[in-house]
């Protein structure tokens, strides 16, 4: 591992020509303890919010088909739904443009509180809505319309909470805090999924379509209540203090940068952002939103056998996202991504196999070898992906560039995949599928700087005490004195002419 003043150098070099010339400890952001924890737990919740959604629309995806769609033949109805499903990743891109620039311009924390009202708000409503034997075609219209609810206001949620968390931790402890927010992605999608299993196991199927699927979306609303209060309790983030301090000093009269500009001007960090979420969500949606139904109307297992596997896996994935957490502090975030993209690249088709012909115990072991190469990923993205941009436009790049790839290939995995093995009848597209993503993720991740235990590009080191402070500026004095002997000797020992 490179000493740690090393790793600090080229960012604190991009941070003195857009500040001051010169770090002073008044300069090192000191973080507060309590106040990361609560940060990190807001944002995390708001993530479980969002994923409390798609496991039990996910988990419940053939009883929606059935819900809300004319009666044909059940893959119609699997596909209509999915396509209802990623409908609202379209839009995604439009909320990441509308919340990023405001998360830039007003603040993270009041775009996060406004994004947990609109989702919590979207969220409810789809079990206020009549199903099809009701109110005929009007029935998936509105499903529609609160889907595209839903996913206008996720648009400015992920971008906004990974940047919340990588702006309150300190260097050191990013990659650890940040997957926090993973475990809330697995934490709301496991509370949804539970629900959906004990409605399956304890009901029967004709209350199931006339009522029961109904109550997952109702629990949305005080979920959202609580959160909306946690995260109006939260402080703005240090990094974007400190920046609209020197936005107010020295920027007072600059014009504002366009989108259009913005764009331009970081068009490398967003095709990296791109490719990166592209792995991170092909696997993601693959596993989490797809696998139920592929298990359930492909390979023919029980509803309640497939929904207690993927169950069992996510709960596992949990406390293993934390530990590539840990270690990508440590080992750094290129060869984490990187082993979990070679991992995708090589065991996708032995982990199809075995789910496909290895019976219970194999299938379980697939799904436990995506979900092992997933949390490479889930444990180190968001720490990875805020580290790409600057302090000013974080919030918006990140949005927007994790929007755009989380809708043209997250979002759409499942209803493609289905699609695909309807098509050819071959139950290996979605290991192909895999493979593909990961190719394109492991190109991407060997573009990348490494960032692990590295200042944010335009913000100064941030650490845990002032003790921890002193130490690493008169480490840098040092280094800086170091290289100017050096440079004068250099001098010194040029021959004459």
């Amino acid at each position: 591992m490179k000493d740690s003043t090393e790793s600090h150098t080229s960012h604190i070099k991009f941070w003195r020509k857009r500040n001051k010339p010169e770090l002073t400890l008044d300069d090192i952001t000191i973080v507060d303890r309590k106040m990361l924890n609560r940060a990190v737990g807001a944002a995390a919740l708001g993530n479980a919010m969002e994923w409390f959604d798609f496991g039990v629309y996910s988990f419940l995806a053939v009883t929606i088909g059935h819900v809300f769609f004319p009666s044909g033949s059940a893959s119609a109805q699997l596909i209509a739904t999915f396509a209802t499903f990623a409908a609202a990743f379209l839009v995604r891109p439009l909320g990441g443009m509308v919340f990023g620039p405001l998360g830039d311009k007003i603040g993270r924390q009041k775009v996060l509180a406004f994004t947990m009202i609109m989702m919590a708000a979207g969220t409810f409503s789809i079990g206020l809505i009549p199903g099809y034997s009701s109110i005929g075609i009007a029935a998936p219209i509105l499903l529609l319309v609160a889907r595209l609810v839903q996913g206008f206001s996720t648009g400015g949620e992920y971008g906004g909470a990974a940047t919340f968390i990588a702006e309150y931790s300190t260097d050191k402890r990013r990659g650890f805090m940040g997957s926090w927010l993973e475990f809330g992605t697995f934490g709301g999608y496991l509370l949804g999924a539970g629900l959906v299993t004990g409605l399956t196991a304890y009901m029967s199927n004709d209350q199931l379509l006339a009522w029961g699927w109904r109550i997952p979306f109702f629990i949305a609303a005080p979920l959202g209540l609580f959160g909306l209060y946690i995260r109006l309790k939260l402080e703005e983030t240090p990094a974007f203090q400190k920046h609209m301090e020197k936005q107010e000093e020295i920027e007072h009269n600059k014009p504002q940068q366009t989108l259009f500009e913005m764009l331009r001007k970081y068009w490398r960090p967003m095709l990296q952002c791109i490719g990166l979420v592209l792995l991170f969500n092909v696997s993601n949606y693959m596993l989490t939103s797809y696998m139920p139904s592929y298990l359930t109307s492909v390979l023919g297992l029980s509803e309640l056998s497939g929904l207690m596997l993927i169950m069992v896996v996510m709960f596992i994935m949990m406390p293993l996202t934390l530990v590539l957490g840990f270690w990508n502090d440590r080992l750094g975030r290129k060869p984490v991504l990187l082993a979990g993209a070679i991992g995708l690249i090589v065991l996708s088709i032995p982990s199809l196999m075995l789910i496909g012909h290895g019976g219970m115990v194999g299938v379980f072991c697939g799904l436990m070898l995506l979900g092992i190469l997933h949390t490479f990923f889930s444990g180190t993205m968001p720490a990875a992906l805020p580290a790409l941009f600057t302090t000013n436009t974080r919030y918006s790049a990140l949005a927007i560039g994790f929007n755009i790839s989380v809708s043209l290939f997250g979002g759409t995995t499942p209803l493609v995949t289905s699609w695909l093995v309807s098509e050819t009848g071959n139950v290996m597209v979605p290991a192909y599928y895999l493979m593909g993503a990961a190719l394109i993720g492991a190109i991407t991740v060997f573009s990348l700087k490494e960032t692990a235990r590295k200042p944010l590009i335009g913000s100064a080191p941030a650490v845990e005490t002032k003790e921890e402070a002193k130490k690493l500026l008169k480490k840098l004095h040092l280094r800086k004195k170091k290289r100017e002997e050096e440079k004068a000797n250099l001098g010194n020992n040029t021959p004459t002419s």
